[in-house]
């Protein structure tokens, strides 16, 4: 059986108790060694065989995964944040499907939660923003034209944006184009939850200069919407005394 399995975005006790218990099970491990905490090796047993893909491409990745499955061993593909995000492992699935290998998945939490986490943030303020917009600028892979970061702006929703720390100059001015302001409230997140995290409130006009100020150029999160100062939000209706649940009756005093 092949596990992809997320490492959590950074501190070693951030994977799940089912991620930890795999990577304790397994013959095999495959891990992102560029964006994994190494740490979590430390819960492999003595004789399991270790991998780093970082060194590696995708046939190279296959091929060690196809052995140990002919050799009967449970493999742990090990990957950072959560597979789901950014994690290329659809293409892996894929050949695995067409090898009649099975395969499952475990969850991870995602640095986007890591950041939020930084800065002690709710991305859902109710008034402000109710939706989260994950995505990233285009690098050296492309992203596709309906998907550029001017399109999403004009929502004035929340948005996380990965993989962008290096184009800090252009990405403000793009989002600025879309429609934020040069004053919305914008953070750049470091290596969130690793020991050397760093979490810095600029705005969106200042943001390239924090990145310059700092020396942040890569393995950080960018953060844009009002919801980053959180101010001028409504409190939930859910907790009002007034708002009625099928588990509390409400308070018409």
């Amino acid at each position: 059986m092949i596990y992809f399995v997320g490492a959590g975005s950074g501190a070693p006790d951030l994977i799940t108790v089912r991620g930890q218990r795999l990577l304790q099970q397994a013959d095999v491990i495959i891990y992102a060694g560029s964006l994994v905490n190494p740490a979590l090796l430390e819960e492999k047993k003595p004789d399991c065989e270790v991998y780093n893909s970082a060194q590696m491409t995708l046939e190279e990745v296959m091929q060690v995964m196809k052995e140990a499955e002919q050799a009967e061993k449970m493999t742990v593909r090990l990957h950072t944040g959560d597979p789901c995000v950014y994690g290329a492992v659809r293409e892996q699935m894929d050949i695995l499907e067409q090898e009649g290998i099975s395969y499952e998945s475990c969850p991870g939490v995602s640095s986007f939660c890591g950041a939020a986490a930084a800065l002690n943030l709710e991305y859902t303020l109710p008034d402000v923003s109710q939706s989260v917009i994950i995505t990233r600028m285009a690098g050296r892979t492309p992203v596709p034209e309906k998907e550029s970061v001017e399109s999403f702006a004009a929502h004035q929703a929340t948005m996380v944006i990965f993989l962008s720390a290096g184009m800090l100059e252009e990405l403000a001015k793009r989002l600025t184009e879309g429609g934020y302001r040069e004053d919305t409230p914008a953070a750049l997140v470091y290596k969130a939850t690793w020991p050397e995290e760093e979490a810095h409130i600029c705005t969106l006009g200042t943001l390239a200069e924090t990145g310059r100020k700092y020396g942040i150029s890569k393995t950080a999160l960018v953060i844009v919407g009002d919801a980053v100062t959180h101010s001028s939000y409504q409190r939930s209706r859910l907790y009002h005394p007034e708002f009625e649940t099928e588990f509390r009756k409400a308070d018409r005093k």
